[in-house]
């Protein structure tokens, strides 16, 4: 995923979001909040973390009302403890309340991907293996998902399926085999994008490794399997390790000298960290 920020996705995922959450207009603060009321608060951690998704929050305030003042103390990426501020946000109270949660929802959402992201970096420090997360992110949000992937410290696989050719089981059943699928990739990308395949036992990688493909997938392979399969490819091809990975497991799986470790739980069962705004 391209690492600058595009403001144009952000300000049309928080128009869809507000959208949906002020629909006709916030009546609870539209009816008890005068109009000139101007309010202040602080974002708080109310958990241990690591915080992403700062400029989707500012913008969902900007959204509503450009002149909100919206501070951040800490950046995306950084570590955050339980009861840091990580931002200040005065303006319009009708205004301020009416983005807090669609504000919120970004935030934590991408905070705790940020934070599972380097829970599995910090496991895996000891040995050279990356990080990745997967597609398996919420429809609509696959920007932000792998955004907050990064700010943990992973890297992203590919974006979708237009950026990489992934050949997988049903691929290679429907072309005859590891070595045709490669072959008609090949022969029908005039772009010449990268390839992966993915394998499940050794006799397969053994094929795949004729083929000087970009990248091989150790799919669901015990640990003796992938050491088998680090000491065959003899670092020829980079090798993704998929299938099975947890924090109990992952650690054992980077020993085995795998390059990189897709996690789908990254992004598709993420706990959103915890986040409060408190009005003063």
């Amino acid at each position: 995923m391209n690492t600058n920020i595009d403001f144009d996705m952000i300000g049309a995922a928080v128009a869809v979001a507000l959208e949906e959450d002020l629909g006709a207009g916030d009546v609870t603060s539209e009816t008890i909040l005068p109009a000139d009321l101007t309010c202040s608060g602080r974002f708080i951690a109310k958990q241990d973390g690591v915080v992403a998704g700062l400029e989707v929050a500012k913008a969902a305030f900007h959204y509503l009302d450009v002149t909100i003042r919206f501070q951040t103390l800490v950046k995306d990426g950084d570590r955050v403890e339980k009861g840091d501020t990580i931002a200040l946000v005065s303006g319009r109270g009708r205004a301020v309340l009416g983005a807090e949660r669609v504000a919120l929802n970004f935030l934590q959402r991408m905070s705790g991907i940020a934070t599972a992201t380097r829970a599995y970096v910090d496991a895996v420090a000891d040995t050279d293996a990356v990080i990745l997360d997967t597609r398996k992110t919420v429809p609509g949000l696959r920007y932000f998902d792998k955004w907050a992937v990064v700010q943990g410290g992973g890297r992203n696989h590919r974006y979708g399926l237009f950026d990489m050719a992934l050949i997988k089981e049903n691929h290679i059943l429907a072309a005859g085999g590891i070595t045709a699928a490669v072959n008609r990739v090949r022969a029908n990308d005039p772009d010449g994008r990268p390839i992966e395949v993915e394998v499940t036992n050794l006799d397969e990688l053994r094929e795949a490794l004729t083929l000087d493909v970009d990248r091989i997938m150790l799919d669901n392979m015990s640990l003796a399997e992938m050491g088998e399969a680090v000491a065959v490819t003899d670092g020829r091809t980079p090798l993704e390790a998929s299938g099975n990975v947890n924090l109990q497991t992952v650690a054992g799986i980077a020993a085995t000298g795998v390059d990189c470790i897709s996690v789908g739980s990254l992004t598709h069962s993420v706990m959103a960290m915890d986040i409060s705004l408190l009005l003063e």
